[in-house]
Formats: structure tokens, C-alpha cells, sequence
């Protein structure tokens, strides 16, 4: 069917990632079957809108199905997890809507970051995503879609990606030492293959140019035809908490309209920055 514009959606969703590298074999005594059932909300998460089924959040976890299903009964007996009746898969639940509504006051970082958002996506029309650091991982907790006929929505609200998968989460690990940064890439690189064209070969390479011309850079290393920039928000100490990124068609982020567009960006997120240190106390 035609419609009066297109969207480029990530199609990296129906491949999760293992969690077996973020700390479970690190789990304090007693604390086990807390950590997995946190870790199972995040992929939970991290599959938006559609859910994920028992099966791929067993292999995800790398844990025996009958292990994972005694989990989610726990978390459904809670609220914190719900069951679709037709597709059997598993959604966030209305009790992590209302802990997330609960935290708002203290966390409101989506809240004061959206005009900003707004204003990119208005003034480029492309798409604009405000990125988290959540461990080894870049969470997606706002985004918005500019104007322009052809829609990237590459990464849903809730969304996870490895550190230095797409330009947002490589903002966040640009920050970072280079000895953190070589640990971080030694964590993720088995899971890199599941985003995309992302190697551990085109993240050096792409760590390389971003630091050459001072911004993020992602050139269709997690989805075809698509490519993004990125840059971080920083606390007053200069350590970085989120980051901003802004992706398009190939063809509308190369050469002078992407060096336009890193200027706004940057002296966006430098404004944002300025704002955020003065009104929380990170």
C-alpha cells in the first residue's frame, strides 16, 4: 500500500542479544533470582511493542526454559509483566508503567530534553532519539520524527543497543577512557553481529572518524540506507550521562548537510547540558 511517506524501521528486533556478559555470574550470594528477573524485564524492554516470547528470552538469557517460565509467573503475579492471549508473548506490565510514573520527579531528563528534541526534529526533518547509558548498553528513552517523506525510525522508545551500536550509543562510549572503552568493545563485540553491519572492525573505524570530525558518526553500520550522528550531554564535571543523535537516508546525512546539521546538533546538546546542570543535581 501507498501512503504519502515511507519509514525505514530497524530490522535487527527479531534478533535479541545475550545477556550473559552483563554481571549475572557476578550475582551476589542470595541475589541470583533478583538479577535475573531485572535482566529479563530489560530484554523484555529492549523488544518494544511486539514482546518476546519464552523461547527467545530462554536463549537470550542463556537459561533453561523451565527456569525462565518460573520467573515470569513471578513477574506476572505482579503486574510487572503481561502475556498477549493470541501471540503468547511477553510485554511490560501496567506496574512498571506506574514505578516509571513514580520516578518521573527525579528522573524528568525526557521531559526536559524534548523541546530540544523537537527543535532538531523540526529544523532537519529527520528522525531524533535521546539516549541513555544503562551498562554496557544505550537505552532509547524519547524520540521524534521530523517532516521529511522518508521516516527512520530505527530504534523504538525502550529500545537497547550495545555501546557503539548507532551514533547515540556511540556518543556515549566516545566518552569514555580508552582502556574503558577497549573493555566495553571486548564485552559487546559477540553481540555485534546482531545489530546490523556493526563489526568490531566498523566500530574502530567509525570511533576513528567520529573523533576526527569531533561528533558521532554512523554510516549504515546498523542498517542499510540509513546513517546518523550523534553527540553527548554532558555533566558539569564533563562525564556523560545521554546523548542526542539525529538519522536519516544516507544521502541526506554526507559531506556539507551533515556538517550542518553536527553544528545545530552540537551546539544543541552543549545548551542542554548547561540547562540540565542547573536544574538537577547530577
Amino acid at each position: 500500500m501507498v501512503t504519502d511517506s515511507h519509514t525505514i524501521k530497524n530490522r535487527t528486533g527479531a534478533k535479541r542479544s545475550s545477556h550473559k556478559s552483563a554481571g549475572l555470574s557476578e550475582a551476589l550470594p542470595g541475589t541470583q533470582s533478583i538479577q535475573r528477573a531485572i535482566l529479563i524485564l530489560k530484554e523484555i524492554s529492549s523488544c518494544g511493542q511486539n514482546g518476546s516470547r519464552l523461547v527467545d528470552i530462554a536463549n537470550a538469557m542463556q537459561l533453561e526454559r523451565p527456569t525462565v517460565h518460573r520467573i515470569m509467573r513471578g513477574l506476572m503475579s505482579q503486574g510487572m509483566v503481561v502475556q498477549d492471549p493470541k501471540t503468547k508473548s511477553y510485554r511490560l506490565g501496567p506496574v512498571i508503567y506506574e514505578l516509571g510514573l513514580a520516578a518521573a520527579p527525579y528522573h524528568n531528563l525526557r521531559e526536559i530534553c524534548q523541546p530540544t528534541l523537537q527543535n532538531l526534529a523540526n529544523r532537519t526533518g529527520d528522525s531524533v532519539f535521546l539516549i541513555v547509558r544503562s551498562g554496557m548498553d544505550g537505552v532509547c528513552i524519547d524520540s521524534l520524527e521530523g517532516d521529511f517523506i522518508i521516516k527512520t525510525r530505527t530504534l523504538d522508545i525502550g529500545g537497547r543497543r550495545p555501546l557503539g551500536a548507532g551514533a547515540g550509543g556511540l556518543a556515549l562510549l566516545l566518552q569514555l577512557s580508552d582502556d574503558e572503552i577497549e573493555q566495553v568493545i571486548a564485552i559487546n563485540a559477540p553481540r555485534f553481529p546482531l545489530f546490523g553491519s556493526l563489526t568490531e572492525a566498523r566500530l574502530r573505524k567509525a570511533i576513528e572518524l567520529s573523533r576526527k570530525v569531533g561528533y558521532a558518526v554512523n554510516d549504515e553500520d546498523v542498517l542499510p540506507g540509513v546513517a546518523a550522528i550523534g553527540a553527548p550531554i554532558l555533566n558539569p564535571n564533563g562525564t556523560c550521562y545521554a546523548a542526542v543523535s539525529i538519522a536519516g537516508i544516507t544521502s541526506r546525512l554526507q559531506g556539507p548537510r551533515r556538517d550542518q546539521i553536527a553544528k545545530l546538533l552540537l551546539k544543541e546538546t552543549r545548551a542542554l547540558s548547561r540547562l540540565l546542570a542547573e536544574q538537577q543535581p547530577y
